[in-house]
């Protein structure tokens, strides 16, 4: 079977109503997107505090998607196995976390789940050549992690080629965290990005109440991107 490339977009949580997660989530999934991505920081390796296994527990029964969970915590390891059993298909974390990277990797990849690697705006691509063969995603952060809403950084879109270039055929996911919009979505498709997590972009507009909003954002992502990532 082939490996899927095709673009796949992953809403953020984050920008959630967080008094209706179950309600938000069936409605991003009712609108078409591929992922559910749930952005999990402690207050120490990123200034913001969110999500637990429990939470994640909690939501488990109401994905019926990819549950895409991205650990920006540190230290790390301790916790891969609680969001294991929390559900999660993708577990990631940072290069930038811990001194054992390829143990993280391994870690992840024993618990279940497949092993997603992030890397920060300042951090190069080199160092992820040695681990292509432990892991099913790279995450390449296009904002500096630990708050959503925030601005494109444009330089990440190199690292994207180049990670592209790196990978050859092997079947890794490129996924793009943060900034992404109907703007900035064919610049990283073209790249080599399939993997687009989207907050405020998905979210704003609509509600539980109203979640038409929803499907007419990740229809306009995806459509930008796909336009590119076909032509490519």
């Amino acid at each position: 079977m082939s490996f899927d490339r095709s673009i796949k977009i992953a809403p953020s949580i984050l920008s959630a109503d967080f008094a209706n997660f179950g309600q938000e989530i069936q409605a991003i999934e009712a609108q078409g997107c591929d992922w559910v991505h749930v952005d999990v920081m402690d207050g120490h390796f990123v200034p913001n505090l969110t999500f637990g296994p429990p939470l994640c527990a909690a939501i488990r029964p109401h994905i019926k998607t990819v549950m895409d969970v991205h650990l920006m915590i540190s230290p790390v390891d301790q916790y891969i196995e609680a969001y294991a059993e929390a559900g999660a298909d993708y577990i990631t974390a940072h290069l930038e976390a811990g001194n054992h990277t390829h143990r993280t990797m391994q870690a992840i990849r024993a618990s279940g789940a497949k092993a997603g690697l992030a890397i920060n705006p300042g951090t190069g691509v080199d160092d992820v050549e040695y681990l292509l063969d432990m892991v099913d995603l790279i995450c390449v952060m296009t904002v500096n992690p630990g708050f959503g809403g925030q601005k494109f950084i444009h330089s990440q879109i190199e690292k994207v080629a180049k990670l592209r270039a790196m990978i050859g055929d092997r079947p890794i996911h490129i996924e793009i965290d943060g900034g992404v919009t109907p703007e900035t979505a064919p610049l990283v498709a073209a790249a080599g990005a399939d993997v687009l997590v989207a907050g405020s972009a998905v979210f704003k507009g609509g509600s539980v109440q109203n979640p038409a909003p929803y499907g007419e954002n990740i229809r306009a992502i995806r459509s930008a991107a796909e336009a590119v990532a076909k032509a490519a």
